[in-house]
């Protein structure tokens, strides 16, 4: 069948989000929320789309489904309650946990089982499920913004489906054999390079879309569990439940490193706000460095989540490039992606997102001037980025020593913000 989007050679997973997003906010294809960049599309037809799950086979069949959270697969959810089935839907972003059991009132009323299946249901009728929990899901369902015929997915770059399916794996509610559905637009069903799809990525058996049923038969293996080598302390940090998940899999004689980076450091973005700074660490406005040992900018930046880490910089002189016109909207884990398919990756990045720009730190200036061969003629999705050596005072400057770094910890680097090296998660 023809493709509504067409994918250029070379295009990354940046590219085809764009691509998919930009095409069905031009053609009007979707409901609220808007615009749909940077989610799974609630697509117009979405109802349409999930009733094919009605008369799979596996569906059927199953007694446990997952379904993933988003808007566009409410009905789906719907329908799951309505067969009297067990719907376990993940915790939004795996803040407090994995899924919940959603548990409907007694004799519900298709009304009732309607609120169950919104978001506001997840919150008001559902009960947590643990790691330690014996579940065995029969069927799960997710949402993407692209895929192919061949089974390949892309999803809103988060990596959390990935991440939920690696946990299922890891506590043996999943295996093998477990059937995955997705359920999208006919148009978000385009033409992935096999070369784009890593270990981690969750591949689909099933596409459904409001015009079709799409069997992939893909032989690209799923997660078997969580790759710890591709997740980093900061991940760890903002969703606990990975951290539990380590720990148990620790007990268990299993290898549970993080990902580093030999001879690099970590990668920073701007600090909080001063007017916000993170509770219970101390904070002094007063001075504003034009460069910090938290990698804060002189002249600010965009205030984006993380938290404090300890410093760890080179000693010397170091070399610093600029790098320029990065699309609106990207996401500073897109750009990481990008850098090290270039084998440009920093030891720090201090991104600037109001100014569509970035600074990137390498140890030294040949590292430094490596980097920036490898970045010329760097685009996404049509836009190309200016990459040079940073000019002025943020040209090559000295970190500080590491005594001078302790005495002001408490007053810079504990406030400052990590961009999670979470790989291609």
């Amino acid at each position: 069948m023809e493709h509504s989007i067409i994918i250029n050679q070379g295009a990354t997973k940046w590219d085809i989000r764009q691509r998919v997003w930009d095409y069905i906010e031009a053609k009007n294809l979707a409901n609220f929320p808007r615009p749909v960049h940077h989610r799974i599309p609630n697509f117009k037809t979405a109802v349409q789309g999930c009733s094919r799950l009605l008369v799979l086979q596996e569906f059927m069949s199953s007694r446990v489904v997952k379904v993933n959270p988003d808007r566009p697969q409410e009905q789906a959810r719907f329908d799951t309650l309505k067969a009297r089935k067990v719907l376990l839907v993940p915790t939004p972003r795996l803040r407090t946990g994995l899924f919940n059991k959603i548990v409907p009132p007694q004799s519900p009323t298709k009304e009732d089982l309607r609120v169950c299946s919104t978001s506001r249901g997840v919150k008001d009728f559902s009960v947590p499920i643990g790691l330690d929990a014996k579940v065995q899901v029969d069927l799960v369902v997710v949402g993407s913004v692209a895929v192919s015929e061949k089974g390949y997915r892309i999803g809103k770059g988060e990596g959390f489906a990935d991440m939920e399916y690696g946990m299922m794996a890891a506590m043996g509610a999943v295996n093998e054999s477990t059937v995955v559905v997705t359920i999208v637009h006919d148009c978000q069903v385009v033409n992935i390079p096999e070369e784009l799809i890593e270990s981690h990525d969750l591949t689909v058996d099933y596409i459904l879309t409001p015009t079709r049923i799409i069997k992939t038969d893909c032989n690209h293996p799923k997660p078997g569990g969580i790759i710890w080598s591709k997740l980093d302390t900061e991940m760890l940090e903002k969703i606990p439940i990975l951290k539990r998940l380590q720990v148990l899999e620790q007990k268990a004689g299993k290898k549970v490193t993080l990902k580093s980076f030999p001879g690099e450091g970590q990668i920073v973005r701007d600090a909080p706000h001063p007017r916000h700074p993170k509770p219970g660490f101390r904070h002094e406005p007063k001075q504003k460095p034009e460069y910090t040992c938290d990698g804060t900018a002189g002249d600010g930046g965009e205030r984006l989540e993380g938290g404090g880490v300890e410093c760890n910089h080179p000693q010397g002189p170091i070399g610093t490039l600029y790098l320029g016109g990065i699309p609106a909207g990207l996401r500073v884990g897109e750009l990481k992606r990008l850098l090290r398919e270039r084998h440009a990756m920093p030891f720090r990045l201090t991104w600037q997102g109001p100014r569509q720009s970035a600074f990137l730190d390498y140890s030294n200036e040949p590292a430094a001037d490596r980097a920036l061969a490898a970045l010329q003629g760097l685009s996404i999705n049509g836009h190309a980025l200016q990459a040079e050596r940073a000019r002025g005072r943020r040209a090559g400057w000295t970190p500080q020593r590491p005594r001078d770094m302790e005495a002001k910890r408490t007053t810079n680097c504990t406030v400052s913000n990590t961009v999670p090296n979470v790989g291609g998660w």
